[in-house]
């Protein structure tokens, strides 16, 4: 199957599309209503306009560093993601968007990088649990909320992950417990992001390694993971050649491939795919 992810209500029902995903909440913090029949997406610790608004929604390293956009290293804003009045309005976000329709996608889940978040608040926290380590701790809150939002998601739960399948990043990076996690969402989402596809062994090693990483197969033609992933293509501006070659190896490991903010690209090149998987079928006579 093939999906869209957009800003635009209209792109969402494309034919060309299988499924369309709608960002109800971005990491600028623009905010709209939830639309009916796509997967509405929420951008859950990227909050760039929170962060402004209220300073101290950010997470911290040791150093009182606070983990926004004008930082090295960092895209977007980050708040913490103990911050309990923030997370109570995350949650009522999720539900209003699973009333609209189903199927919700969490993107922007965790901690923003390694050492985060050390403020007060978490450091209290952390102090009054069980866990000796604090990864292990920053996985629990993770994987808690991910509990909570599902929990409020009556269809298909989709996870949107950092792409990094070697074992152990993505528990360090963002307080990820993957082998948890896949025990309570539907799908993982993982978007293999470029400007242009001129070369694709990248994508096609990142893919297997998760592949691999969430239980299925090293052969792509071998058993699935039990929790399955998708992932999703950049295609702003992206020439539909290489878009339509990055398809191809993306479609060889995941289950379905997504696009990522050009509506008009994508769906050129699914329908060139489309073309060129119907003519392959079809049976010439030798004088055609």
């Amino acid at each position: 199957m093939y999906g869209i992810v957009t800003r635009n209500e209209d792109e969402t029902g494309w034919p060309e599309f299988d499924r369309g995903f709608y960002e109800v909440k971005d990491v600028s913090g623009r905010g709209g209503e939830p639309i009916v029949d796509a997967v509405n997406m929420v951008s859950c610790f990227g909050d760039n306009a929170a962060v402004r608004g209220d300073p101290s929604l950010a997470a911290i390293n040791a150093d009182g560093e606070p983990a926004t956009r004008e930082r090295p290293y960092f895209d977007w804003s980050y708040v913490c993601p103990t911050h309990e009045r923030y997370r109570e309005g995350l949650l009522e976000t999720i539900a209003d968007c699973a009333a609209a329709e189903p199927d919700v996608r969490l993107d922007d889940v965790g901690f923003p990088r390694e050492g985060y978040c050390r403020c007060k608040r978490c450091d209290r926290l952390f102090e009054e649990s069980s866990h000796d380590d604090r990864d292990e701790w920053r996985e629990a809150v993770t994987t808690e909320f991910v509990e909570e939002a599902v929990d409020r998601i009556a269809g298909r739960s989709y996870l949107t992950l950092y792409p990094d399948p070697y074992p152990g990043h993505l528990s360090r990076r963002s307080g990820l417990d993957v082998d948890a996690l896949a025990e309570v969402v539907d799908e993982f989402v993982v978007p293999l992001y470029d400007l242009d596809y001129g070369t694709t062994y990248w994508l096609e090693s990142i893919a297997r390694g998760f592949r691999s990483r969430l239980g299925g197969s090293y052969d792509p033609d071998g058993e699935p993971p039990s929790t399955p992933f998708s992932i999703e293509l950049y295609a702003v501006d992206v020439e539909i050649e290489n878009l339509q070659h990055a398809t191809e190896v993306a479609n060889r490991y995941a289950k379905d491939v997504f696009f990522g903010y050009d509506a008009s690209q994508a769906a050129a090149t699914i329908r060139r795919i489309r073309a060129e998987e119907s003519d392959e079928g079809k049976t010439h006579r030798p004088d055609e």
